[in-house]
């Protein structure tokens, strides 16, 4: 046992942090029948920006007489690829620790 020069002990303190993986699977299937909700499970901000963008296009769509409809689709397929990086950075980010 070693004396620090104030003549106390060292101490070491372990935090242990208990963090889950996200699927990718279940990433991918979350946002490809849920959209933006779906989001939610691997990334929380990302849910909140995809939900405000599809209801912006909601009301784009009223004032456009459904012709901004056209941009669900490439909305859609944003959440699923948003959902599937987020929980592709948050498994390599757990896998480092």
């Amino acid at each position: 046992m070693t004396v620090n020069d104030n003549g106390a002990t060292p101490t070491t303190t372990i935090k242990i942090v208990n963090v889950q993986e996200k699927s990718l699977l279940a990433a991918f299937f979350l946002t490809l029948l849920l959209g933006p909700l779906g989001m939610f499970y691997s990334t929380v901000v990302g849910g909140i920006v995809m939900t405000a963008v599809y209801i912006m296009v909601f009301i784009l769509s009223i004032f456009t007489l459904g012709l901004a409809l056209m941009l669900f689709f490439p909305a859609w397929i944003a959440c699923i690829a948003w959902g599937m990086i987020a929980a592709s950075n948050r498994t390599r980010m757990i896998a480092s620790v």
